[in-house]
């Protein structure tokens, strides 16, 4: 029989004790402890959130899981633009996937990314530099305990493609933005600046502060949400399922906003409510930029401050 060990260097032996005799055998070496990662991560999967993740580059990728069984150009694609990057890339099988992302909805893509960090309500007193036009009037989301990821996926989906400034969330009672959240927005949280808060009244007040009104949708709302003026600087206060608005986030409120309703329901899921108002506010906004960049073409570069001074808001905010 073959004794298998580990020759040690003589530099590494301890001296033979005179009178005991040879030192004793050294104990074997423990294993090697297992890695940790010094930031926390998380999963992405999806071909869209980690299209999209890639894209924003706000995250670092540790490395991406493909499906072996999966061959499209799509899919190609996506894994060339990783390479590209320097992410790592490696095939495994399909079951392999979903017992990572916890979910066979995995589209044959999951990634292992550094975990979303959120700003502070002070990162967003500010224009998000990246915006084609920072000085435009700003539009802010608020969500006030919003607990279905599904429902947070999709208002942040809503809210990328409708010019959302920013987003906040609290901490305590609303969905976190978990894989689910992510994919339900299709990546668009990668492309956001979200805010996580312990108490939603008082970043309001420090929003109001600012000079952003703070706009609620509530069903006893006094004002319907196409007739009021939202091209200014406001943020958008979108209540819980079921019960709305919290009392005191209500209060908070500058105005109260109602969709009008002709069914048999007083209101509408909060991510299709959501949905409506934000891209009434988009169209508005589009709208009145519309209207001044032709008022001040037609009209030539003398008179640019006359008409700008003659381009009144209409009534509702700030009025």
């Amino acid at each position: 029989m073959w004794a298998i060990g580990v020759s040690t260097p003589d530099s590494d032996r301890s001296p033979a004790n005179p009178q005991t005799g040879p030192h004793p055998a050294r104990a074997p070496t423990p294993p090697s402890s297992p890695i940790f990662y010094t930031n926390p991560m998380e999963v992405l999967y999806g071909l869209h959130p980690v299209e999209e993740a890639l894209k924003a580059g706000r995250r670092r990728f540790d490395h991406v899981l493909v499906a072996r069984e999966r061959e499209d150009l799509r899919l190609e694609h996506l894994v060339a633009a990783l390479r590209q990057a320097g992410v790592p890339v490696r095939q495994e099988s399909r079951e392999q996937l979903t017992v990572l992302a916890k979910t066979p909805a995995h589209q044959g893509v999951v990634a292992l990314v550094r975990a979303q960090e959120f700003l502070t309500i002070e990162d967003l007193f500010t224009p998000d530099p990246r915006a084609a036009n920072p000085s435009a009037p700003r539009l802010l989301l608020a969500l006030d305990g919003v607990e279905d990821p599904q429902n947070l996926g999709a208002l942040l989906r809503v809210a990328d493609g409708a010019g959302v400034d920013g987003v906040v969330l609290t901490e305590r009672r609303s969905a976190p933005l978990s894989p689910v959240a992510v994919k339900a927005s299709a990546g668009a949280a990668e492309h956001l600046r979200i805010a996580r808060v312990v108490n939603l009244v008082r970043a309001l007040e420090e929003l109001k502060r600012q000079n952003l009104w703070i706009v609620g949708l509530d069903e006893r709302g006094t004002a319907d949400y196409d007739q009021f003026d939202l091209t200014g600087d406001c943020v958008l206060v979108l209540g819980r399922e079921g019960a709305g608005l919290h009392d005191l986030v209500r209060r908070t409120c500058d105005h109260l906003l109602r969709i009008p309703m002709a069914g048999g329901v007083s209101s509408l899921n909060v991510s299709a409510a959501g949905a409506v108002v934000l891209y009434e506010a988009f169209r508005q906004r589009r709208n009145a930029a519309g209207l001044q960049a032709g008022a001040l073409q037609a009209a030539g570069p003398a008179s640019n401050t006359r008409i700008q001074k003659g381009l009144k808001k209409q009534k509702g905010l700030g009025s």
